[in-house]
């Protein structure tokens, strides 16, 4: 797909959109548009905030509209439809249980995997994830998908240091994925350390 084209003529909107629809399971190169609106922006044809700004919540919004379709019949969707987006059962039975060992840490890196990255919503509410865990999980992943490849492909896209602000930028998103990061992974180590507590006799 020449992406070009479709950003100069529907810009955000095409962002949002091909983001939205590939976080529920079609086959859009949501990652690529994505990386490819930030290099745009580093020309000055899109503001590179508002790129950010509209794939965290294109994936936020499709991962959720993905898990509602899980929860609702996403099994049976499936098996009849699955097959045209090769997924077929035996890959699905093994991403399912995979996804049933490891859920939440699952959707956190989901967006760094194709294939995961368009099924972890479905699976999720397949695997009757509570919905609350999902988003919670859902959004750090997000926001660790996004602050990683808009700045980075934003500074490098231009191929060129014009101003102390790419910089700036560039360092902004990858602090903070890692602030993100160790977030997540305090609350997940926190979370083993209560699980692990001897209980009181």
């Amino acid at each position: 797909m020449e992406l070009a084209p479709i950003l100069h003529h529907w810009g955000y909107a095409a962002v949002f959109v091909i983001i939205f629809v590939e976080s529920f399971g079609l086959p859009t190169p949501g990652q690529t548009v994505m990386v490819a609106a930030a290099v745009y922006a580093s020309s000055g044809h899109l503001n590179v905030w508002l790129v950010g700004f509209l794939a965290f919540t294109a994936a936020v919004l499709g991962d959720n509209i993905g898990y509602w379709i899980g929860v609702r019949g996403g099994r049976r969707a499936v098996h009849r439809w699955g097959r045209y987006v090769f997924l077929t059962p035996d890959r699905f039975a093994r991403i399912e249980r995979f996804f049933a060992r490891r859920g939440s840490h699952v959707v956190v890196v989901a967006r760094f995997f194709d294939g995961l990255r368009q099924f972890n919503g479905v699976l999720a509410g397949v695997t009757a994830m509570p919905w609350r865990t999902f988003v919670l999980h859902n959004a750090v992943g997000a926001a660790l998908w996004v602050g990683l490849w808009v700045p980075v492909a934003y500074f490098f896209g231009a191929q060129l240091v014009r101003s102390h602000a790419e910089w700036w930028l560039l360092g902004f998103g990858v602090v903070g994925a890692l602030v993100t990061a160790g977030f997540y992974l305090r609350r997940e180590r926190a979370s083993k350390s209560r699980a692990d507590e001897p209980v009181g006799v």
